[in-house]
């Protein structure tokens, strides 16, 4: 099934909002795919395709500075941040 561009848009801006607002939690990718109440995969391909365009950043090391082997949390980049911050205030 091909979803259309706004569609993708708009699960993309789900997963920013979320991000947005779980801060400084740093979600892990199943967490989003819950929240937003989709397949862990399918989420995913959304959130790389996020990194990519320089909006999220993955975190691949806990606390410790320990790599994680199978799991990866996210949070926006300082940019996108800041952009949220300022639009909530408006």
């Amino acid at each position: 099934m091909q979803l259309s561009q706004s569609k993708k848009d708009k699960i993309a801006e789900q997963i920013l909002s979320f991000l947005y607002y779980s801060f400084p939690k740093q979600p892990f990718t199943a967490e989003i795919a819950r929240e937003i109440a989709r397949d862990e995969e399918f989420i995913k391909r959304f959130l790389f395709q996020l990194k990519e365009k320089g909006l999220i950043i993955p975190i691949k090391k806990n606390k410790n500075g320990e790599i994680f082997t199978r799991r990866i949390k996210w949070r926006l980049t300082n940019k996108v941040y800041n952009i949220y911050s300022k639009k909530s205030k408006e």
